[in-house]
């Protein structure tokens, strides 16, 4: 019986590694309860059998999960997981297409910095340069920087 009891902690916590390195990697948890069954089976060696056996059961076991880690490492595992493309586009690239610095526009908003502009029936969201500018002035285009519209009254 305590043979039966060593080799299920040991093996069910090499299992648990095992997993952890295949299945879902990453998470540590499963890793992690792997390695506490691993040595509370080593420790249940050291507690019910002699000192000779204990050792080579913990020999044993380290070689076990080195084994496994490596099997996981090898077999391409972490490839799935890894970002192989990068992105070169951003967001909203072509968003300020036709516009140029002197362009008029209205403001639909109050600006505080941030506000609302209308230019030829188009809303954009742009800055002001001065700070606070009341809805329904007309403004020019200052500058167009980082996809910003920065306006003056």
């Amino acid at each position: 019986m305590d043979w039966l009891i060593l080799f299920s902690l040991i093996v069910f916590g090499a299992l648990l590694v095992l997993m952890e390195v295949i299945f879902v990697p990453g998470t540590t948890v499963v890793g992690a309860l792997g390695l506490i069954f691993t040595g509370m089976g080593i420790y249940y060696a050291f507690l019910n059998f002699s000192a000779n056996v204990a050792y080579t059961v913990t020999t044993l076991t380290i070689l076990l999960n080195i084994g496994f880690l490596v099997y996981g490492f090898k077999s391409g595992v972490w490839d799935r997981f890894a970002l192989k493309q990068t992105i070169i586009n951003r967001t909203f690239d072509d968003r300020l297409v036709g516009l140029e610095i002197g362009q008029k526009g209205k403001t639909i908003s109050d600006f505080k910095p941030f506000g609302k502009i209308e230019i030829e029936d188009k809303i954009y969201e742009a800055k002001s340069e001065g700070g606070f500018i009341s809805s329904g002035t007309l403004v020019t285009i200052s500058k167009i920087a980082n996809n910003k519209i920065i306006i003056k009254p």
